[in-house]
């Protein structure tokens, strides 16, 4: 966290402990059992034992980072989680918290309101990927002699969990965008076997947004529902569903139409992990996931969050932290809208430097955040772009006092080629770089970025 952040975790973190202390103190003495007590000298021992590993790490927080989709959180969601941690409650069931399960329920509504849908049913997770899961449950349970359809490029947990749940998946090609082909679809639509298809407001490799709306229609024309996979791209719809900050608000739009959305809040959430969460537009799809427990859900005659998910114990600190974070920063255009609006022109500008610079060249046009771009070779090849690549990563990371952290993604030849068709085609794959810029501060440092890693680039050519 940068030193702002650190200043006001001292300030706010000493009031988890009073909560705690206040709210412990009303229930009387007691005696203590020092089963569990250890000195502190063996603390601070272990401690710093620990300290010492940590710094085994790289500057997630810094934005010479510019690698995978990971930040630090947000001091309010470190102070709610911490709060609530020191209560442990357990959001399974609404005697495990009562209180963090109201919050729960009332950020899951302020995400599905982010997305306009009509009307919710939805919690957190621990991840995106078991939220995947459970949409991906719901839509083996209606079309259970159906396939699920999903892009090339879409997250590799959706062919995952279609061998988890037993389902036939489906992998369609995508177009010189990156985004599930419209046409290839409707192909495999039409022979009948598809019962839902995915799309994604996001790829986590180009950050590539399918378009929903498009999908939508195809999918209703042959009977097959839609899950939306927004985990990492979800947050966008603040901006995207008013066409701000020049993106098509179409398929942003979409999706309080489609069956099911899945957004990682600990993405561009601002939340530490494990906080995802999974949104249904139907209520009724809560009951796919009916049950019963003879020793939980009897205090209240409301469905508990236990009773629609798939997960059993979840950490009711994962809503605090959110729901605090949510009252500071409301997903609004004018709040936290300003965060990815920040990412946004990062992206945009950056990609204008890569196509004015001699030495690195822009492999697409970003969606949202994601830019990707490479070397430029030596000689016009694959194999060249490939080893120019790999050796900017490593240049990168290992370059003292100055580094970059970056990341590569691998592009197959033909999406390659079709993109940058003056490149030869002698390898079956290249890798290029891949930055996230999911910091805001990333716009104020992306000069600073952008002539490094151009330095770079130029001293491998």
């Amino acid at each position: 966290m940068d030193l702002h952040d650190l200043h006001d975790l001292r300030q706010w973190l000493p009031q988890a402990i009073g909560v705690a202390e206040r709210w412990g103190g009303q229930f009387g003495p007691y005696r203590t059992h020092d089963a569990h007590r250890v000195e502190h000298e063996a603390f601070d021992e272990a401690f710093d034992r620990m300290a010492k590993r940590m710094d085994d790490n790289y500057p997630f927080f810094h934005p010479r980072y510019a690698g995978q989709m990971v930040k630090p959180p947000h001091p309010a969601a470190v102070v709610g989680y911490l709060t609530a941690m020191l209560f442990n409650p357990n959001n399974h069931a609404a005697e495990g918290g009562p209180a963090t399960t109201a919050m729960e329920k009332e950020a899951v509504a302020d995400l599905a309101a982010m997305f306009a849908l009509p009307a919710h049913v939805g919690h957190l997770t621990t991840s995106g990927t078991m939220a995947n899961l459970e949409a991906l449950y719901v839509a083996r349970q209606l079309h259970p002699e159906r396939g699920i359809a999903y892009s090339a490029e879409c997250h590799y947990t959706h062919e995952r969990m279609c061998h988890v749940l037993g389902v036939q998946g489906h992998r369609i090609p995508v177009d010189d965008r990156g985004r599930i082909d419209l046409n290839a679809l409707e192909e495999a639509l039409s022979s009948g076997r598809i019962g839902t298809v995915v799309v994604t407001t996001g790829t986590t490799g180009l950050g590539a947004v399918d378009p929903v709306h498009e999908v939508l229609a195809l999918a209703r024309r042959y009977g097959a529902r839609v899950h939306v996979d927004a985990a990492y791209g979800g947050f966008y719809a603040i901006l995207g569903r008013s066409g701000l900050a020049g993106l098509d608000p179409r398929p942003w739009q979409a999706i309080a139409h489609c069956d099911s959305v899945v957004v990682d809040p600990h993405k561009h959430g601002l939340q530490p992990y494990g906080c995802g969460a999974v949104l249904f537009p139907d209520p009724r799809a809560g009951r796919h996931f009916a049950h019963d427990s003879p020793y939980t859900y009897f205090t209240d005659s409301d469905l508990h969050l236990g009773e629609i998910s798939l997960e059993c114990s979840r950490a009711g600190a994962a809503a605090a932290g959110l729901w605090l974070t949510l009252q500071l920063l409301p997903l609004t255009p004018d709040s936290f809208g300003r965060i990815l609006h920040a990412d946004r022109r990062a992206a945009t500008t950056w990609a204008t430097l890569l196509h004015q610079s001699p030495h690195l060249e822009l492999y697409q046009q970003p969606d949202l955040d994601i830019v990707t771009y490479f070397p430029t070779p030596p000689h016009p090849a694959l194999s060249c772009i490939d080893t120019a690549s790999q050796q900017l990563l490593e240049a990168g990371m290992n370059a003292q006092p100055d580094p970059v952290y970056l990341s590569v993604l691998r592009a197959d030849a033909e999406a390659f080629t079709r993109r940058h068709p003056h490149l030869k085609r002698d390898a079956d794959s290249a890798r290029i770089m891949r930055s996230v810029l999911i910091k805001p501060e990333s716009e104020h440092y992306l000069p600073t970025l952008h002539a490094r890693v151009e330095q770079l680039a130029a001293a491998h050519h």
